[in-house]
């Protein structure tokens, strides 16, 4: 493999800095048209519930296997809160148009390390309308808990909020990363056409090259007038 000299690469880019420019400048101008005119808004409402038991009397205290069960459950309720039972009664409640497999892809739920806390999110086109799903999933998901395990131990903690921005447009995220990925593609396109470049450019060129010494070199001599 030819060993790719250093400086004449570097020398090779400043003379066709124009096709960088001109690369990162369709890369920005695609990426600023997608994310403003193309790419659909998302927004996303979140709400959150935590396992505690509710007990009876005041006086009593949560004890250690109250947390430890609380715990173990967390996983087996995230399962729960995208099954068909709830998010079918979601569904019908709502009057909603999605089936059970559109509103699974919309619904996420995810919790907190080491805490009895899940948080649901739905996304959706309508900022309103992911609001108002996040809520109903997480109430009827609470009466489905309660009917199942015969156990009053979720409660929400915050109820999802109407976003105002779309979750999913950054317009300076976009902006950088089309600009590092211009320069990437630029680089990687003029270091193609280096490499595969066989024109002799310099007398200390066709010595290497030849292994001959130069005797002598015409000089390109620009006519003027």
């Amino acid at each position: 493999m030819e060993e790719v000299d250093l400086k004449e690469l570097f020398v090779y880019f400043i003379k066709r800095i124009l096709i960088i420019i001109v690369v990162v400048a369709l890369c920005l101008i695609t990426g600023v048209v997608y994310t403003l005119f193309i790419k659909t808004p998302q927004y996303k409402g979140d709400t959150s519930i935590i396992l505690v038991n509710k007990n009876d009397n005041s006086n009593q205290t949560m004890t250690q296997s109250d947390i430890v069960l609380n715990q173990k459950l967390v996983a087996t309720y995230s399962q729960i809160v995208k099954s068909k039972k709830v998010l079918n009664q979601v569904i019908t409640k709502l009057n909603l148009k999605y089936s059970y497999s559109e509103l699974y892809s919309h619904v996420n739920v995810s919790n907190y390390t080491d805490t009895e806390i899940i948080k649901i999110s739905v996304t959706d086109e309508n900022a309103e309308l992911a609001t108002t799903i996040a809520n109903s999933v997480a109430e009827v998901f609470k009466e489905e808990v309660s009917e199942i395990y015969h156990l009053e131990n979720v409660t929400i903690i915050d109820k999802a909020e109407v976003s105002k921005k779309p979750f999913n447009i950054n317009l300076v995220k976009t902006i950088g990363v089309c600009f590092v990925g211009g320069l990437a593609i630029s680089f990687m396109l003029l270091f193609v056409l280096f490499y595969f470049d066989t024109s002799i450019k310099s007398s200390e060129e066709v010595e290497k090259k030849l292994g001959i010494a130069v005797i002598g070199t015409i000089p390109h001599v620009e006519k003027r007038g």
